[in-house]
């Protein structure tokens, strides 16, 4: 049996991330930490907290007799309201997205509330696992957006996760750099939608799932603002409270973080289609770890010896070489701030080689104590030829950061630079 010469196929350009999350969630999780790290800075007890290796730390409420009464009075948890996240409330629950789908010319849907009585009725009927046919008039789509909110409120848990909370407004932060590798004020967008993409696998399957669903109908109904009037920071406004906003706090509770995850969110509107795909070079290691690379005359800039590396993909010429530099001086600052560690001097010595005028840090002389430890660096240039991307060592430099977590063959590796006719969704992690 054979495919049809018209017949595409389509394949999940994510499969071997996707395998290596399943059959080796220990080297998965080490590999997104270390590129995310890579991105953002996070000290060590905001590094622990996403780990999950301390509680998170956020913040809290300034409680009061009222408002700790309203919040018992609608903590009446039942099958799907109130209680975690499960693939069965996803599936209850995305009736309500399907049907806001169809409805997204309604003016003002998801900031106009709905009726209340009939929000009562459909709350109970998705509470009974019921399935509801909500195209005979008996619903408004101001009662499901609504009623979606209000789900997505009484999860014990934002949908976002606590654990994630410093990261979102360490990732809202990210700024382009100037010539002389000083930040500036315009948001580095190709940073930022990397580092989401790194965070959201990071994601619990289930929370993963709604927020893809979640995102996407938000999406498509800010593509709609002409009719609906809701752009996209305006869906933030109604949505982040909901999702990302720590429980049981109010707006003066953030201290000035309103704004910052407000417009987190609308970012992650705006770029909802592009932010559940794996990186490329995290499909790369991936691809790596399970076939093994065919030996070549390129060098694929391997880091750490004979460990393997996850490569970094740029363009080489002078523009390269100053965006390596940038790159080099900014990566110097983070791991000047992270714990002591030996690995830490080790990587220090090596960044100070690389980059002349770097100091080695006084820091080395002192005692190590133990930590999660970056590995060392190797840097090559990197081209384009033929539509395959190749390493070339002792020219022009680019970072490839290390992730050092099960050994991967020596050698050169062809990257394809794949274009894909149509994109595939991605499938559930």
């Amino acid at each position: 049996f054979s495919y049809p010469t018209s017949q595409s196929v389509i394949f999940n350009p994510d499969f071997f991330v996707r395998r290596l999350k399943h059959e080796h969630p220990q080297v998965f999780t080490e590999l997104i930490l270390s590129n995310i790290t890579r991105l953002i800075d996070l000290p060590g007890d905001e590094f622990a907290q996403l780990t999950g290796e301390a509680d998170p730390r956020l913040p809290t409420a300034q409680t009061s007799f009222l408002r700790s009464l309203n919040f018992l009075k609608r903590k009446d948890k039942g099958v799907v309201f109130g209680a975690p996240l499960t693939e069965e409330g996803i599936a209850q629950i995305y009736q309500l997205i399907e049907y806001l789908g169809k409805n997204l010319h309604v003016e003002g849907l998801f900031r106009v509330p709905g009726h209340s009585l009939r929000q009562a009725a459909l709350r109970e009927m998705l509470n009974a696992g019921a399935e509801i046919d909500l195209e005979t008039g008996d619903f408004h789509p101001n009662d499901a957006a609504t009623l979606l909110k209000t789900f997505l409120g009484e999860l014990p848990e934002p949908l976002l996760t606590h654990r994630h909370y410093h990261a979102h407004l360490k990732i809202a932060g990210l700024t382009r750099f100037d010539a002389q590798g000083n930040p500036t004020s315009a948001p580095d967008k190709e940073r930022q939608i990397e580092a989401f993409q790194l965070l959201f696998m990071l994601l619990p399957p289930a929370n993963r799932s709604l927020l893809k669903l979640l995102l996407d109908l938000l999406y498509h109904t800010a593509r709609n603002q002409h009719v609906n009037r809701m752009s996209a920071l305006n869906l933030a406004t109604m949505v982040a409270p909901h999702i990302i906003w720590p429980k049981h706090v109010q707006a003066s509770d953030l201290q000035g973080d309103v704004g910052k995850l407000n417009n987190g969110v609308a970012f992650l509107i705006k770029h909802s289609q592009k932010l559940f795909w794996a990186p490329g070079y995290v499909r790369e290691y991936a691809r790596i770890h399970f076939t093994g690379s065919t030996k070549s005359k390129y060098d694929l800039a391997l880091c750490g010896g004979s460990v393997e590396a996850t490569p970094s993909y740029a363009g080489g010429g002078g523009a390269t070489s100053r965006h390596t530099q940038l790159a080099l001086r900014e990566l110097y600052q983070q791991v000047s701030s992270l714990p002591d560690s030996a690995k830490k001097k080790k990587l220090i010595r090596q960044l100070a080689k690389q980059v002349p005028g770097t100091p080695v840090s006084d820091e080395l002389n002192r005692k190590p104590s133990r930590t999660r430890p970056f590995r060392g660096i190797k840097v090559s240039s990197v081209g384009f030829s033929n539509g395959y991307i190749f390493s070339q060592p002792g020219e022009n430099v680019t970072v490839c950061l290390p992730v050092c977590l099960s050994a991967v063959p020596r050698g050169a590796c062809l990257v394809p630079q794949v274009q894909w006719r149509k994109r595939a969704a991605p499938l559930d992690w």
